[in-house]
């Protein structure tokens, strides 16, 4: 059994990015107060983060290694299905795990599956991890997962710095090496991708809801996966850029209430009528 303290330094850490990852959301409104926090930070800190980029397409031509050490390009992941971007490295003692099992908790409640619905690519960010390390990293996940026939779904790739560089670059994810821990200090958080490479959402933290995870892997499918009910909540909830959440819309909501209520009232005096009509004939026939 691990001691309890072991998992303190981690989730202190990943409290902290929390406040990296949505500068504009997650900073006090006092601008000076803003001011003096950002100024209070170890300097490391100054120079990561996730930019929203969102509508930004992906090099996908960059190649990389998959976990059985074939030469891949992101191009080979897409095709009518979205796909969850995650960007981690392999012997991470930290944050990518918690990531990593934040990813998997949502998707198990989910209906949409890994491999059918949608791809997860898993991108090391350290040039030194293996194809041996991302096979070992993606049998340890899809156990998981726990889902039969799953594992084509999970792909774990590394590459060379110049690759690593262009696809976080190009997504605005911004990571560093820390010398004094020699560990990669990067922030926290996934990526939603439409079947052509382009980044449609962003959710930040460790912990993603269920529901915002499969409302942003349907929008990003645009209408190729999901039900008519999740086009429905996607007219209530609308995704929001700065907290990286998808939040109810009154205007949105209230007018769907209208709808069904217009439609059930309709139902009703249909029904009312085809009875009435009903009794009509059977006291003429008498």
């Amino acid at each position: 059994m691990k001691p309890v303290w072991r998992g303190f330094p981690a989730a202190i850490l990943a409290f902290a990015l929390g406040y990296i990852v949505a500068p504009q959301a997650a900073y006090p409104h006092d601008e000076k107060a803003a001011r003096i926090a950002a100024d209070n930070q170890p300097e490391i800190f100054k120079n990561i983060g996730i930019e929203q980029k969102l509508g930004t397409k992906l090099p996908l031509k960059t190649t990389f290694r998959d976990q059985t050490g074939a030469s891949v390009s992101l191009q080979d992941y897409l095709s009518a299905k979205p796909v969850v971007l995650v960007f981690s490295y392999l012997e991470c003692p930290m944050l990518c795990p918690l990531v990593l099992e934040g990813l998997v908790r949502s998707l198990k409640p989910l209906s949409l599956n890994a491999g059918r619905d949608f791809d997860v690519v898993v991108i090391s960010i350290d040039e030194r991890d293996t194809p041996e390390l991302a096979q070992k990293k993606k049998l340890e996940i899809i156990n998981r997962y726990g889902r039969d026939s799953s594992g084509a779904g999970w792909h774990f790739l590394t590459g060379e710095k110049s690759a690593i560089e262009e696809v976080t670059q190009s997504a605005g994810f911004s990571y560093a090496w820390d010398e004094a821990s020699k560990q990669y200090v990067h922030a926290s958080g996934i990526f939603i991708l439409t079947p052509h490479g382009e980044i449609a959402r962003v959710l930040y933290g460790i912990d993603y809801a269920p529901r915002d995870v499969r409302l942003a892997l349907v929008e990003a499918g645009d209408g190729t996966i999901g039900s008519a009910i999740d086009q429905l909540l996607l007219y209530c909830y609308h995704y929001n850029p700065l907290t990286g959440k998808y939040g109810l819309v009154i205007m949105g909501a209230l007018r769907l209430a209208g709808v069904s209520t217009v439609l059930a009232m309709a139902t009703f005096i249909m029904t009312m009528l085809r009875r009435e009509r009903r009794g009509s004939h059977g006291e003429a026939e008498v």
